[in-house]
C-alpha cells in the first residue's frame, strides 16, 4: 500500500483525539475522508466544518459509497472501539486495507524526521510545547498532538513534511509502530494495567521502544534508562535551576551540556510543566534549533486545553479544567494549585475514567484526593469497559481520608457545587466531565 495511491480514507472512531488530527491532516493533503464516531463532540464538529463526512450510528449503510471501493480505500480504527463493531468487521470480512491509527502513524513517520514524545504522563504537554517551539523556529514540521493546542486551537500544527512531532502513546503498544530519530520518555509510572497486566510489562514497552530511537534519546533522570537526562535541580544534562514564580509567571535557568541559559519564562503552573517545557526545550536544542529561539517561543505559548485550563480566573472565583486521570497527575494538579492558592478553599470534582484503572490504582487514588479541601465525586467513567463487580465511585470515596467528600450525580453537580461557596475549582478526568465544564462555568459566572 502506498498513500500517495489512497483515494478515500475512512476513520471508525474520528472523534478521538489522535484520530481527528490524522483525518485533518489528510483532509488538508487532498484525501477524500469521512467516518464514523459515538457521538457528536466539538471535535467531530470541527471536522464537519472543514468538509469531512460524520455519521454517529453503526451501521453499513451509513458508509458513504464511494468508501466502499476497496481498491482505492484506506481504513484506519481505534484500539477503543469494540470488537462487535457492525462497520469495523464488514472492513475486515471484505479484505478491506484496514490499519490502526499507530500503524499510519508509523507510516508516516517512517519517511521523516521523527521526534516522538513518550511517558505515562506529560506527554501531551510537552509533544505540544516542542510542536510549537518547531514551528515558530520555522522549521518543515507537522505536529500530531494527543490535545488541543491554544495556540492553534487544534491538535494539529501543520508546517511541512521534513519533520513529524508525534505523541507516542504506549496505550496497546502503539508506539512501537513509529520509528523515532530523537524522543524523550517523561514518566514509566505503571497504567494501562487492562492491556499491560503487569507493570513490567509496560516497563519492557518502554524499554523496547527506547531501542528504536535512532539518534538520540532523552529521559527524566532517575528512569532505568540510558539517554541525556533532564531534570530540576538534579544535576542532570539539561537541569532547570534557580526556579521562582513571578505574578504567577515560572521563571528559571537551564545548564545543558554546552550552555547557559537565564530567566526562561513560561506561563503555565506547576512544576511539572517545568519539567514538561525542559524536556521539549532538549529535544529541540538536540535537533539544533538555539536556545535564545527556544526561549522566545515559550514566551507565546498559551498551553493544552484541559491542562490546567482556566476557564474562570477571577479575583474572588477560579475554575481549572485538567485531563488528569491518574494519581500522578491528580498529585500534580493538587501541587500547582496550592502553589497559586494557598490561601484560598479548593473543591476538586473527579470523573474516575475505567473499572479497571480505579481498581488497580484505588488506594493510590484516594490519596491524591484526599488532598483536595473538599471533593465531589462522579460516577466512573466507563469508556470501552463493562462494570467490574464492588469497583464503584462509592468504594473509592470510602477509602477517602477527608471528612469534606460527598458523590454526585451530573445533574444534581451545579447545586452541589453552589453549596460549598466556591472559590477555587478543579475539574478533573478523561471522561465525559470535559463536556460539562462549559455548563458549571456558565452557571458559575451568571450567579456571581
Amino acid at each position: 500500500m502506498k498513500l500517495e495511491d489512497i483515494k478515500n480514507i475512512y476513520f471508525v472512531g474520528i472523534g478521538g483525539i489522535g484520530m481527528s488530527a490524522l483525518a485533518t491532516y489528510f483532509k488538508t493533503s487532498g484525501k477524500n475522508v469521512a467516518g464514523y464516531d459515538k457521538v457528536s463532540t466539538d471535535i467531530t464538529q470541527a471536522l464537519s466544518e472543514i468538509g469531512i463526512l460524520i455519521h454517529f450510528e453503526d451501521a453499513i449503510d451509513n458508509i458513504p459509497l464511494e468508501f466502499k471501493n476497496k481498491l482505492n480505500t484506506l481504513i484506519i480504527y481505534t484500539p477503543a472501539i469494540p470488537k462487535n463493531h457492525i462497520e469495523l468487521n464488514y472492513f475486515f470480512e471484505a479484505n478491506f486495507n484496514v490499519l490502526k491509527r499507530s500503524e499510519i502513524l508509523g507510516e508516516i513517520t517512517k519517511n521523516t524526521f521523527c521526534m516522538a514524545v513518550a511517558g505515562t504522563h506529560g506527554k501531551t504537554t510537552t509533544s505540544t510545547i516542542l510542536g510549537h517551539i518547531v514551528h515558530e523556529a520555522g522549521l518543515k514540521a507537522t505536529s500530531f498532538l494527543g490535545g488541543i493546542s491554544e495556540n492553534y486551537n487544534s491538535n494539529l500544527i501543520i508546517g511541512g513534511d521534513e519533520i513529524s512531532v508525534v505523541e507516542a502513546d504506549e496505550f496497546d503498544r502503539s508506539f512501537l509502530r513509529l520509528s523515532p530519530n530523537i524522543a524523550c520518555i517523561t514518566s514509566m509510572d505503571a497504567d494501562h494495567l487492562d492491556i499491560y497486566g503487569e507493570a513490567s510489562e509496560l516497563e519492557k514497552s518502554f524499554k523496547e521502544f527506547a531501542s528504536k530511537v535512532s539518534d538520540i534519546l532523552i529521559i527524566k533522570k532517575g528512569l532505568p534508562l540510558k539517554g541525556i537526562t533532564y531534570g530540576i535541580n538534579e544535576d542532570a544534562d539539561f537541569d532547570a535551576r534557580n526556579l521562582r514564580i513571578v505574578n504567577g509567571t515560572y521563571i528559571f535557568d537551564v545548564k545543558t551540556p554546552t550552555e547557559y541559559i537565564t530567566d526562561i519564562k513560561i506561563q503555565l503552573p506547576g512544576k511539572h510543566n517545568v519539567l514538561n517545557t525542559v524536556a521539549a526545550l532538549a529535544m529541540a536544542n538536540s535537533y539544533g534549533v538555539s536556545l535564545p529561539v527556544i526561549a522566545k517561543a515559550l514566551l507565546t505559548f498559551k498551553g493544552v486545553k484541559r491542562r490546567f485550563s482556566y476557564k474562570i480566573n477571577t479575583k474572588n472565583l477560579v475554575l481549572i479544567d485538567d485531563y488528569a486521570h491518574h494519581p500522578t497527575e491528580i498529585n500534580a494538579v493538587c501541587d500547582a494549585v496550592k502553589e497559586m492558592y494557598p490561601n484560598k478553599k479548593n473543591i476538586g470534582i473527579f470523573q474516575p475514567h475505567l473499572f479497571s484503572r480505579t481498581r488497580d490504582f484505588v488506594e493510590d487514588f484516594a490519596e491524591a484526593l484526599s488532598q483536595f479541601d473538599y471533593l465531589i465525586l462522579l460516577d466512573i467513567y466507563p469508556a470501552r469497559e463493562l462494570p467490574i463487580k464492588g469497583v464503584t465511585s462509592e468504594w473509592l470515596l470510602s477509602k477517602v481520608k477527608n471528612r469534606n467528600k460527598q458523590i454526585s450525580s451530573k445533574e444534581n453537580l451545579y447545586k452541589n457545587l453552589k453549596m460549598l461557596n466556591p472559590e477555587v475549582v478543579v475539574m478533573i478526568g478523561a471522561g465525559d466531565i470535559g463536556e460539562m465544564v462549559s455548563e458549571i462555568k456558565n452557571k458559575l459566572l451568571n450567579e456571581n
